[in-house]
């Protein structure tokens, strides 16, 4: 027997307790405030890319990337990497898709996706973004859960993922609920906060209105969006948009977006019910007429019902009204904080700064090394006659190398390149390019350094950069924002004018 350690209870239980919320906390639940994902999430784009699966490149099975992304660097459940990639690919949950998939990945009816052997997937565009710069030494690698390999500590984030695609989780004692932004208002938001860092809170509302959310709805106020972007905290109520249609000389109520995270089948089910039960009076049928063009349900109403009222009961009593609880909850160093709208979009800015100096320095390193060997090329070529006299009356390689080294006052770096030189290089037109892409490289190296000179220039690239990237997922908002406040529905509001004895 081994010797037996006496423990306190409590103060064990305290401890392993603390180290298990923290693990939920860090490594499962709460999104990184520099590239707006969870673990899971950043382990499964960076498997991608690795599998070379960027979005002009084939798809592949599901099953293919689960498995690769649980072998190397996510040690929890397959189904659990299976639901998160699926819902980076389904365009009722995800603002900007980041998965692109080939197959049934669900549906907004709660229908599950296809199991894994079914359905392929490759990046899409902004999962490019995502990783662009990403071979730069511009992250930080981390040992994966065996050491065996390395992983990202964070994506480098070309695409402002937090605020755009926003994020939800629970964790031990806290949780995060983000709400989706339109990419072009956050990216307006950004440049401002760049050009102007004292900007408030108010002038960063004329540039991103309110959450913009995949599947459309109507959010009602605007208080609720004015103190989740103060504060980091808020309830935002969500509407779904319906009109009232006169068919068959009856009226009906039709509803073509729901709030968002709202099931359509269960809606339905729940509208049934209340009808079934009484507490709804005035509807004849219930029929969902949604296709491929979009979606429509149709609510037929008796013909003594007045819509207003049956209206105002649907959005009392199901989730064709809802709240959206805002916690901008996110780790910002390893830390979980609840941060306002400028602190978020600050986080961001610092993150890319940070991630374009790291890739100048990358760049200004690499054209050094090229124009250092170049230097050496060209001098070889200015007295190629000699050069040829040195190697063949060198006895082996080392000899020709220092022989070179001490001759031209060469580098051995320079040197090993003369030696590595095919004769094709002593050709004039050969002989033209290499000075040019040595002028070339001048040019490069002076920009680079440029660049890395001040804080503003880096500040300059970032902003020309995020432009650039998104512009091309720039498209117009899907939730309407109208001023009025909710009404808190009196009961008159909600019964049927009837006569009574």
């Amino acid at each position: 027997m081994g010797n037996v350690i006496p423990v306190d209870i409590e103060q064990e239980l305290k401890e392993s307790y603390l180290t298990y919320a923290m693990s939920v906390i860090i490594s499962r639940a709460i999104p990184d405030v520099r590239d707006g994902l969870k673990p899971v999430h950043r382990r499964i784009l960076y498997s991608m890319d690795e599998m070379g699966l960027n979005s002009g490149k084939p798809y592949k099975k599901c099953g293919r990337v689960v498995g690769d992304v649980l072998g190397k660097y996510h040690p929890h459940g397959d189904q659990s990497i299976y639901d998160a990639l699926v819902r980076l690919a389904q365009d009722f949950s995800m603002r900007y898709l980041a998965v692109d998939g080939h197959g049934n990945f669900g549906s907004i009816d709660g229908d599950p996706p296809a199991a894994m052997r079914y359905t392929e997937s490759r990046m899409s565009k902004v999962a490019d973004l995502m990783l662009k710069d990403i071979k730069k030494e511009t992250v930080t690698y981390v040992p994966n859960y065996d050491d065996s390999m390395e992983e990202p500590d964070v994506l480098p984030s070309a695409f402002p993922y937090l605020l755009a695609n926003g994020a939800s989780g629970i964790a031990v004692g806290m949780a995060t609920n983000i709400a989706p932004h339109n990419v072009k208002e956050v990216v307006d938001a950004i440049t401002a906060q760049i050009d102007n860092p004292e900007i408030s809170i108010n002038e960063l509302m004329d540039h991103i209105k309110g959450p913009d959310f995949p599947t459309g709805g109507i959010i009602f106020g605007r208080e609720g969006i004015k103190k989740a972007f103060k504060t980091g905290r808020g309830k935002i109520t969500i509407r779904a948009k319906v009109t009232v249609e006169e068919h068959k000389n009856r009226e009906c109520i039709i509803v073509n977006e729901l709030p968002y995270q709202v099931n359509k089948l269960e809606l339905i089910k729940k509208i049934a019910e209340l009808v079934k039960t009484g507490k709804i009076k005035g509807i004849q049928d219930i029929n969902d007429e949604s296709d491929r063009n979009g979606m429509r349900i149709v609510i037929e109403l008796k013909r003594s019902a007045i819509a207003k009222i049956v209206l105002n009961q649907l959005f009392s009593h199901t989730n064709l009204q809802t709240n959206f609880g805002v916690i901008n909850l996110a780790l910002c160093n390893g830390v979980p904080r609840v941060l306002n709208l400028k602190q978020t979009i600050g986080h961001y800015i610092d993150f890319r700064k940070d991630i374009i100096y790291r890739r100048t320095r990358y760049e200004l390193k690499k054209a050094e090394e090229r124009a250092h060997i170049l230097e050496g090329l060209l001098i070889a070529l200015d007295n190629i006659d000699e050069v040829i006299k040195i190697i063949r009356g060198s006895k082996d390689t080392p000899d020709a190398r220092t022989r070179l080294m001490e001759r031209f006052e060469l580098s051995e770096i320079q040197a090993n390149a003369i030696l590595d030189m095919r004769l094709q290089k002593l050709t004039s037109l050969e002989s033209f390019k290499l000075k040019e892409e040595y002028d070339e490289l001048q040019k490069t190296i002076a920009r680079l350094k440029e660049i890395l000179s001040s804080d503003a220039n880096v500040l300059q690239v970032v902003r020309a950069e995020l432009i650039a990237d998104c512009q091309p997922h720039f498209d117009e908002r899907r939730t309407q924002i109208v001023a009025a406040q909710i009404e808190n529905f009196e009961v008159e509001d909600l019964i049927q004018k009837e006569n009574m004895v």
